[in-house]
């Protein structure tokens, strides 16, 4: 059970009681003293759960009920009012602002769990029935942002691992654009925001880009900044796409001369990996956000490419983790796993099985793409 629950309360005693019984059930907690410190917490990530003291200094647990009703991205969080009182119109004003129940705080702990497993089992329930209704919707409109297979090439191979987050749809993106016999695009895309909204975003990107590169063919062009440039001043103008971003990686394979151009915007480094030389090196684009200013200027870099390397684009997911609930991103420590694991001679399936541990927490969507020099 990997559930996170949101504790509030400014009885301390009472919160370290709380935290203690539901942790040894197997949920995780964030346990704070007041709404301030809640709302810090809101910020930067959205639990499964939020229970709440009612009386409260400063904001009461009524105050900080309306706040969340008002933000589109906390108003269907579960909620929960952990209180001492019983008093009718109290309650019903709770009920009103959508709050599930009320926990008293003199509940025998078998009880509290019950309460709450039951809760989070038909939260539970209610999603995986929805995802599983959305998922068949698309499937029916053959709506996917993840390729069914990577292009067979002469001089190189490619693969491609996805891990969403949760199980559920998000903003990673990727796909394989074969020009012709001697041209093929990969590209490696993330759209800011979480779930449904960032994978419902993720397809007119990709329409675009897709668009883009083919308008760029058509014209005997095939330079990599000049399709960004093209694909970045039709979204900035997309008033259905203000004030949604993504990052992008772009390569290009030539298959006939066995080389690569490589471009990106707001992404995270192209890795390759020499076994001749030992290293792990970087190369960084210098492209900011699609979409984040109509008239953002692009580069691109040739990449020698000699038999056996091996070359990683790779989604922000993919970098980020979480101490003490607070999430950290170290692509250097990415960058030591696969210097590690290459210089131990595992293959391409086994460090997919080892970065794609699904023992290990994940908190994004985690996407990357390999490309080796046959």
């Amino acid at each position: 059970m990997n559930n996170k629950i949101l504790l509030v309360d400014d009885e301390v005693l009472q919160l370290k009681i709380m935290e203690r019984l539901l942790k040894s059930d197997g949920y995780q907690c964030i346990s704070v003293t007041s709404v301030q410190e809640a709302e810090l917490v809101l910020k930067h990530q959205i639990p499964d759960l939020i229970i709440s003291d009612y009386e409260m200094p400063e904001a009461n647990g009524f105050v900080f009920r309306e706040k969340l009703l008002k933000n589109d991205a906390l108003k269907n969080v579960p909620f929960l009012f952990l209180t001492s009182f019983n008093q009718e119109d109290l309650v019903q004003k709770g009920l009103d602002l959508q709050a599930l129940d009320y926990i008293p705080k003199n509940i025998p702990p078998s009880q509290l769990l019950a309460k709450i497993n039951n809760l989070m089992n038909t939260v539970h329930e209610h999603y995986q029935k929805s995802l599983s209704e959305i998922k068949n919707i698309a499937k029916k409109l053959n709506l996917s942002n993840i390729p069914a297979k990577a292009p067979i090439l002469k001089h190189f191979e490619i693969h491609y691992f996805n891990q969403s987050y949760q199980n559920h749809p998000g903003g990673d993106f990727i796909d394989f654009i074969k020009i012709n016999e001697r041209y093929t695009v990969l590209i490696l895309g993330d759209v800011m925001g979480k779930k449904w909204g960032a994978w419902f975003f993720s397809f007119s990107f990709l329409s675009y880009i897709r668009s883009a590169v083919r308008i760029c063919v058509l014209d005997e062009n095939l330079s990599l900044k000049e399709i960004l440039s093209k694909i970045n001043k039709v979204i900035y103008a997309d008033e259905f796409l203000k004030d949604i971003f993504s990052t992008l990686s772009m390569v290009l394979v030539d298959d006939e001369e066995a080389k690569i151009t490589y471009a990106g915007a707001g992404d995270l480094p192209l890795l390759k990996f020499s076994h001749q030389h030992d290293e792990l090196s970087s190369h960084q684009s210098d492209g900011i956000l699609l979409g984040f200013l109509e008239n953002s200027t692009f580069s691109e870099q040739d990449i020698n490419f000699e038999v056996g390397e091996e070359a990683y684009l790779v989604s922000d997911g993919m970098i980020d983790f979480e101490v003490n609930a607070v999430k950290k991103s170290d692509i250097n420590l990415l960058k030591k796993r696969l210097y590690d694991l290459k210089v131990s001679g595992k293959s391409t399936e086994e460090i997919k099985e080892i970065l794609f541990n699904k023992e290990v927490s994940q908190i994004d969507d985690c996407s990357f793409i390999i490309i080796k020099r046959k």
